[in-house]
């Protein structure tokens, strides 16, 4: 065998220089996708595919940001939460206009995007959270709040209604 003739040939890498990360939810994602697909659900399909869209956008954004693993679970569960907020507020404003046929379609969406969220805190385990942060903390007053927030969204992501725990967390503060 000739030496001179073999030549050295890299392992294989992602285009950009990317890091090939799956994350959880990527993957259930993508399963859901195809499961939809190969059971003709065309409402869940188009469901899925504007959440993976989302998703890619929020990817495309922390990529010039320099984050070549695109963004987290964490992130993705805000984007989730977001897009059922938004769903909130048009099927709300479907029934005030008349459109309940519009209105039923953004909750059967809703009920697809949280087939990938968390198990909601109920009442009484938001308040012990809301309480163990206010001890973590240290927390006396209200200008405390944002600090205790802080603690909640990093431990609580996905699992909380924030617009509610403003108020539980003034009442607890005060």
């Amino acid at each position: 065998m000739i030496l001179g003739l073999c030549r050295y040939i890299p392992p294989l890498r992602p285009l950009g220089g990317a890091i090939w990360v799956i994350n959880m939810l990527r993957k259930r994602f993508s399963d859901a996708i195809k499961e939809a697909m190969k059971s003709k659900e065309a409402a869940r399909l188009s469901t899925l595919r504007l959440i993976s869209a989302a998703i890619k956008d929020r990817d495309i954004a922390a990529r010039s940001e320099d984050n070549t693993e695109g963004v987290s679970d964490d992130e993705i569960l805000s984007v989730l939460a977001k897009m059922i907020k938004q769903r909130q507020d048009s099927a709300k404003a479907y029934e005030e206009a008349g459109r309940l046929e519009l209105a039923e379609s953004e909750r059967d969406e809703i009920k697809v995007i949280t087939e990938f969220m968390p198990r909601q805190l109920n009442a009484e385990e938001s308040e012990a959270a809301i309480a163990a942060a206010v001890a973590e903390v240290g927390a006396e007053t209200i200008r405390d709040m944002g600090k205790v927030m802080a603690v909640l969204k990093g431990k609580y992501a996905g699992q909380m209604d924030f617009g509610k725990v403003g108020p539980a967390l003034k009442a607890a503060l005060s």
